[in-house]
């Protein structure tokens, strides 16, 4: 079940990423971890840290509020996530869209949020139940 999700999350970035990495673009990735529930709306929250192909990390916050028709509480431990088109971490903080389909038992989420040209390709391992679908967004903000 994991490798299908992290073919998916790969299949996403491949459509999400331009066709060439800039040469002045920063690697970085998010491990994060996650709490959610909703009942028509939906409230999520975590923590996580980025690191840089450049040495720099920052610990963030993620937090996001939608609505929609869902119902149902979850966590996803263990999350990894990929920032595309980074000059520096300082991109980082900020809202991302976020549209999200559910079903049922969860046993791992994967999905592309967009902050401008910055995508974040995100999965995780899930735990708990959660259905319908929301629209809102994700805010990730430096945890100090």
């Amino acid at each position: 079940m994991k490798s299908r999700l992290v073919a998916s999350v790969l299949l996403a970035c491949a459509f999400a990423m331009p066709a060439a990495h800039a040469a002045d673009e920063l690697d970085c990735k998010l491990h994060f971890e996650l709490s959610s529930w909703s009942l028509i709306f939906k409230h999520v929250s975590g923590k996580g840290t980025v690191t840089c192909s450049d040495g720099q990390s920052m610990k963030v916050k993620l937090e996001a509020n939608g609505g929609g028709l869902s119902v149902g509480r979850s966590r996803i431990d263990d999350g990894n996530g990929v920032f595309t088109a980074l000059h520096s971490i300082s991109e980082v903080p900020g809202t991302y869209a976020d549209v999200n389909a559910t079903t049922a038992i969860k046993a791992g989420d994967a999905q592309v949020l967009t902050k401008g040209v910055v995508s974040l390709a995100i999965a995780g391992v899930g735990h708990g139940v959660e259905m319908g679908i929301t629209v809102g967004e994700l805010t990730i903000s430096e945890d100090k």
